[in-house]
């Protein structure tokens, strides 16, 4: 019986990697080099201070941890910037209506972000109050793939992690589903996402039943 679904944040309920990508660019052409979008796609799902050092590997460049704070504060403030102009608008396609679908059930919601403006982002495009629990990067010391997240979030909705489901967009964080015991849908790519229970391209059109019949 699942009891309880937990949602990665960028991807999954809004996309920010963009923004990411945009900030991130941004510090590695101030340092004197450039980054790719493939090679952002390698960030996704891990924290602020493990994408800096593989950033400043890629463009052999090595730093004081006082300079790679001070670069990764900077480094939010304009992805902050970037954000805080969020709307309803910017949440992904079909979100808004699978989460009225399981909000008319006895499943709860909770977030698995290892964002730590998760909160904020949830606010800006008024989805806040959608959720019965927020695990992000405030609460957590370790990152995806660790499962720390997940078992947070059944934690503290107070189920065992195989009455849950995981809705994850990265690799490393179908692994961290995974590793916590939980099923994971992924959203992507099958070809990418190889260790989820299912893969959806998205949420549109999404039944609530049909997929807990599928997973």
């Amino acid at each position: 019986m699942i009891k309880a679904f937990l949602f990665d944040l960028d991807g999954v309920i809004v996309e920010t990697a963009i923004f990411h990508y945009q900030a991130w660019r941004q510090m590695a052409n101030d340092l004197g080099f450039d980054i790719s979008e493939q090679f952002n796609e390698g960030l996704k799902g891990i924290s602020r201070m493990e994408s800096l050092d593989l950033i400043l590997k890629h463009g052999g460049i090595e730093l004081s941890e006082d300079k790679k704070l001070e670069l990764a504060a900077k480094k939010n403030e304009n992805y902050l910037s970037l954000v805080s102009k969020m709307t309803p608008d910017d949440i992904l396609p079909g979100i808004t209506d699978f989460l009225k679908q399981i909000k008319q059930t006895d499943i709860k919601i909770g977030l698995g972000s290892v964002s730590k403006n998760a909160k904020m982002i949830l606010k800006s495009v008024g989805l806040l109050q959608e959720f019965d629990t927020i695990i992000d990067g405030t609460k957590i010391l370790r990152s995806k793939p660790d499962p720390e997240v997940f078992l947070k979030g059944a934690a503290e909705l107070g189920f065992s992690p195989d009455e849950c489901i995981v809705f994850e967009d990265a690799v490393a964080g179908v692994e961290s589903g995974k590793r916590a015991g939980m099923k994971v849908v992924g959203i992507g790519k099958p070809e990418v996402l190889t260790k989820a229970d299912i893969v959806l391209a998205g949420f549109e059109g999404l039944d609530l039943n049909v997929l807990l019949n599928q997973i």
